[in-house]
C-alpha cells in the first residue's frame, strides 16, 4: 500500500504555498529523472497538503484574464490578490472557509491516467458530500463537482485544477464549506457563464466544522486510492 505524507498548513498565503508545492513536486521529479539516468529504482514520495488561503484569485495557464472582473485597485479594496499559475482550468477563487487539497502524487505509484485521477478526486468529494445528505455529480465537459446538473439551478460546490509532469501531480481541488460566496461575484468562475456556485453552509443552512469535513475527505481518499496517510 502506498503511503502519503499529510501536512495541514492551516491558513497560508497562496504564493508561499505554491512555492512549497513546487519544491515538493521538483523533489519527486528529480528522483524520477535520477532513477532513469542511473538505472535506479528509488521509491518516490507522495504528499497531500490541506490549506486555507486568504482571499485570492488564480487563473490557469489557458485561462482568459477577462474572466476576472476586478482591476488592481478593486482587488486591493477587497483584500484579495491575483496570480496567473501553471495548472489547468480557468479562473477560480480561494478564501477562508474553503478546504483546498493539493495532492502531490507520483501517478507511477498508482495509475498513469490523468483523466482517471481527476475522476477519482471528484469521487472523493461526491462521497464526502453524500455523508451530509447532498447528492452531487459530475457535469459533462466541466471538471469539478456540481449539484442539480442539467437544471436551471446547476451550481458548483468544488473546483478542480491540476498540473502533471512525468506523471507527478500538483495543485488539486477547492471545496466550498463555509466560504463567503460573494467573492465569486467578481469573476466568471472557471470561465463558465450563467452557472452559480454554492457551499456546504448554504446547502445545509448551517456552518460545518472544517476539521470534520477534512476527516471525511481523507477517509474516502484512503479508500479510493488505497493509501495510508502519515503525518
Amino acid at each position: 500500500m502506498q503511503k502519503i505524507k499529510l501536512t495541514d498548513l492551516g491558513l497560508k498565503d497562496y504564493n508561499d504555498t505554491w512555492s512549497y508545492q513546487e519544491e515538493l513536486f521538483k523533489g519527486v521529479v528529480d528522483i524520477k529523472i535520477n532513477n532513469r539516468k542511473n538505472n535506479l529504482n528509488a521509491q518516490t514520495p507522495n504528499y497531500f497538503l490541506f490549506v486555507e488561503h486568504p482571499h485570492v484569485y488564480t487563473l490557469g495557464k489557458s485561462g482568459d484574464l477577462s474572466n476576472l472582473l476586478l482591476n488592481e485597485e478593486q482587488l486591493k479594496a477587497k483584500g484579495a490578490t491575483f496570480y496567473k499559475i501553471n495548472r489547468g482550468g480557468d479562473i477560480t477563487y480561494h478564501g477562508p472557509g474553503q478546504i483546498v487539497g493539493y495532492p502531490i502524487l507520483d501517478l507511477d505509484n498508482f495509475f498513469t491516467d490523468i483523466h482517471k485521477y481527476l475522476r477519482f478526486l471528484e469521487e472523493v468529494i461526491i462521497k464526502t458530500l453524500a455523508e451530509y445528505g447532498i447528492k452531487s455529480e459530475r457535469s459533462d465537459g466541466e471538471t469539478g463537482v456540481w449539484l442539480d446538473v442539467g437544471t436551471p439551478f446547476a451550481r458548483k460546490i468544488c473546483a478542480l485544477g491540476v498540473r502533471a509532469s512525468r506523471w507527478v501531480t500538483m495543485h488539486g481541488f477547492a471545496l466550498n464549506v463555509n466560504t463567503n460566496l460573494g467573492y465569486f461575484d467578481n469573476i466568471i468562475p472557471c470561465g463558465i457563464k450563467g452557472k452559480a456556485v454554492t457551499s456546504l453552509e448554504v446547502e445545509l443552512n448551517k456552518k460545518v466544522p472544517l476539521e470534520e469535513v477534512k476527516e471525511k475527505i481523507l477517509k474516502h481518499f484512503t479508500e479510493l486510492f488505497e493509501v495510508e496517510f502519515e503525518v
